[in-house]
């Protein structure tokens, strides 16, 4: 029987974070990295991935930057390409890279929706399926988390902002990870996902900065999310903690999907 800290152990494995320089991709790749995973950082700024990377190393975790825009759909497959050169191996994808557009559905624009749906749906399905195929099919182990939303869980009323195309491809991400946890299950591939509620971020700053009373009067526990609320649930989904997890998302919303 394994201790509770081996059962939480990553040394040894490779773990892709996409969207990990900065808000909760961040908290991940601390979470991962502080357990012994080295950390691939993917981003498409650099200069943003090397403070991202800077910051993990001076806590002394292993980690390096990948700039990759992953709306190319050329880009998720060469990324999985780069890792398996340097690294051999993925143990752990965590599809995080995200983007929202906001404006009433009557009027939504074609591009904006087509630009959410080619980052929150098409690039996480094609970075999962070539990590999948070229390392863990083959080796018969993996863990794959997803960043859904409590956007893909439930809808948001008045006063706040329409955002259609963010809400539909976080919904489709959680029936995803269903369907890939359940094809995917017999090659021992656990595959999740976490739907955050409110966190202080760059997407969120706008929402937040106009609606903060109102999202914490229909928040249970009375308060946005924190600089580490992501982390744990992360950890457990990515190691053996979590092994008997799978095709499940983890709302992590102080309550708000409750009410």
């Amino acid at each position: 029987m394994s201790s509770l800290k081996q059962l939480f152990d990553l040394n040894g494995q490779i773990a892709i974070v996409s969207g990990g320089s900065r808000g909760l991709g961040q908290q991940i790749c601390e979470a991962l990295g502080e357990y012994g995973a080295h950390v691939v950082v993917v981003a498409r700024k650099q200069a943003e991935l090397n403070l991202a990377v800077e910051a993990l190393t001076a806590k002394g975790y292993s980690a390096q930057g990948v700039a990759a825009d992953l709306a190319d759909v050329e880009a998720p497959r060469a990324l999985v390409e780069r890792v398996l050169a340097e690294h051999g191996q993925i143990d752990i994808l965590v599809n995080n890279a995200g983007v929202s557009w906001g404006g009433p559905a009557e009027d939504h624009a074609l591009a904006g929706w087509n630009k959410v749906m080619a980052l929150n749906l098409t690039s996480l399905f094609l970075l999962a399926q070539a990590a999948a195929k070229a390392s863990m099919i083959p080796r018969r182990t993996g863990r794959i988390i997803n960043m859904a939303s409590v956007e893909g869980l439930k809808a948001h009323a008045a006063p706040m902002i329409g955002t259609v195309a963010y809400n539909t491809s976080k919904g489709g991400v959680v029936n995803m990870t269903r369907a890939l946890a359940a094809e995917w299950g017999p090659y021992g591939i656990n595959v999740n996902a976490i739907a955050p509620g409110y966190f202080p971020s760059k997407m969120t700053h706008g929402v937040i900065e106009e609606h903060e009373p109102h999202l914490l009067a229909h928040t249970p526990l009375g308060k946005l999310g924190g600089p580490s609320d992501i982390k744990g649930a992360a950890l457990l989904l990515a190691s053996a903690a979590g092994g008997h997890i799978t095709g499940q998302t983890l709302a992590i919303d102080g309550g708000w999907t409750a009410i």
